[in-house]
Order: structure tokens, then sequence, then C-alpha cells
């Protein structure tokens, strides 16, 4: 029996049609071992292939809403915002996870707030206390002060 399933098994390898489907298989998969380590299906599947992380872009974004927010603050009046980042964008593999990578987002040094009503204790009191609880940051890292003329 045994030696019936091998002749068998000799035969369909003989075959030149079976030998040529298992090489085309054979190098579609090298070909697709090759493929995956040039593109990122994460990236084609979560729609954002094509941005960039932009550490600039990031602070930008956060400067722009945090002085929307602030300058309707009642007393803030006129605002300015400054970000100041402590690195850039970070990968972090991670090991029991169905996607690649994760993104740390940067962290925030410090802000820098200059308004009208900068002079005002209620008013500090009130944009610092809205930055610190918006951003997740200690006081020690927000600055607020007086918008000059």
């Amino acid at each position: 029996m045994e030696e019936k399933t091998s002749s068998k098994l000799k035969s369909m390898l003989d075959s030149k049609k079976i030998r040529n489907i298992i090489i085309v298989v054979g190098l579609i998969g090298i070909g697709l071992i090759f493929l995956s380590n040039w593109v990122d299906f994460g990236s084609l599947t979560s729609g954002k292939g094509d941005e960039a992380f932009s550490v600039k872009t990031y602070s930008t974004k956060i400067e722009n809403d945090l002085q929307t927010v602030i300058s309707k603050i009642e007393g803030a009046g006129k605002t300015e915002v400054l970000l100041t980042m402590e690195n850039s964008v970070e990968y972090v593999y991670l090991d029991n996870s169905t996607t690649k990578t994760k993104e740390i987002e940067p962290l925030i040094r410090g802000v820098l707030v200059v308004c009208e009503g900068g002079d005002d204790p209620v008013v500090v009191e009130r944009v610092t206390d809205a930055v610190t609880k918006a951003l997740d940051i200690s006081t020690a890292k927000v600055c607020i002060t007086k918008l000059s003329e």
C-alpha cells in the first residue's frame, strides 16, 4: 500500500504540469515575502498611508485650538499661544497586538500664553486651569502673561 502511494506521488512530481505549478506558486510566495518588506499593509487599511506625522503640524494644531478656546474665556481677549515639544513622534513595536506599532505623541515641555487679560489674576487662573486640563500638564509648565499693544 505504501509503495503504491509513493509511486503515485513520484509520478505526479514527474509530471511537468504539476512541477510547473509548484514552481510558480513558490515564486509567487517568495515575491509576496519581498513585497511585504516594502509595503506597509497596515497603512493601506487604516487610510492614513500618505499622511506623514509632523511634530510641527501637531504643535501648530494644538496652538491654534488653544488660541481659539482661550480667546473665548471671559477677560482673556486677543490671545497668542506658543508650545514647546520635548521630542518627536516615537513608534513602539508591540509584542502581543494585531498592529505592528503604536505611535506615541511628543511630550509638551511648556506652554506660553500671551493674552490681553494676562495681568488679571482671575483671568490668569482661568487660562492656567484650561490649559493644564486640556493638555494634562502641570501648572509649572504654563506661563500666562499680558499682551503688549
